[in-house]
């Protein structure tokens, strides 16, 4: 797999990221468009039916999370999603701590992935966490939140690595943000390749008073019509 090349670091960096800002403080998420080559999306879904890079595999319907299936990779992961995963953080990190301030909360995150995964592990959070989720017709994921110990990053990403309309039909990705206003949803619609940056847990809103309140946020995919649907999904903090 001819990953460890890719000039990922590069990409993230060329980016607008103050419009990403912009997105991720009005909606709790951000596109960030053909961040992975077709190449590179085959490439990784191609890793699906291996065992050797995996911690373990999740059918969803026997833990009530929907339908479908997804596997947590093992350290090492592979070089294309270890750079995926760092040039991200660094980049996400001064937002999480941003956010932090808005919401009141003491915690902040430092510059660097590897600062924080150690911080992780020392509170016994070893497991590494980013996945590949795969569905067919009639899957689907139920809405959630992917919370796995005392630390929690509160970003992460999900990077389509099938084409909608050929590959499959239906499973979109949604959102849903829940206020003391009550619930509202968020269908994002994605292309091969394009990843979604979005809210773990909670993000500042503004309140109907003065100051921001905590929106929370939960993700989900709705059912899938036809065909095969991969994603990889990039989470920065690692499991118990």
């Amino acid at each position: 797999m001819d990953t460890g090349r890719s000039p990922v670091p590069g990409l993230i960096e060329a980016l607008d990221w103050e419009a990403i800002n912009r997105s991720l403080d009005r909606h709790g998420n951000a596109v960030l468009p053909g961040l992975l080559s077709p190449a590179q999306c085959r490439e990784l879904a191609a890793l699906y039916p291996r065992e050797d890079c995996y911690r373990s595999r999740i059918v969803m319907a026997r833990h009530g999370f929907g339908r479908g299936e997804y596997k947590y990779f093992s350290y090492p992961l592979p070089p294309l999603i270890d750079s995926l995963r760092h040039a991200l953080y660094a980049r996400l990190a001064p937002v999480a701590n941003r956010w932090n301030r808005l919401l009141g909360t003491d915690a902040q995150y430092p510059d660097s992935l590897d600062e924080f995964l150690a911080r992780c592990h020392r509170a016994g959070q070893l497991r590494p966490t980013p996945l590949i989720l795969e569905y067919r017709e009639g899957d689907y994921n139920c809405l959630h939140q992917d919370l796995y110990g005392e630390h929690v990053f509160p970003l992460q990403t999900a990077i389509l690595l099938s084409e909608p309309g050929r590959d499959f039909t239906g499973g979109e990705f949604v959102m849903t943000e829940t206020s003391s206003g009550g619930q509202v949803a968020q269908v994002v619609p994605l292309r091969q390749g394009d990843a979604l940056v979005f809210t773990v847990n909670q993000r500042p809103a503004p309140s109907n008073r003065a100051g921001m309140r905590k929106a929370a946020m939960r993700h989900g995919v709705s059912r899938l019509l036809g065909g095969q649907r991969h994603t990889l999904g990039v989470i920065f903090h690692d499991a118990r």
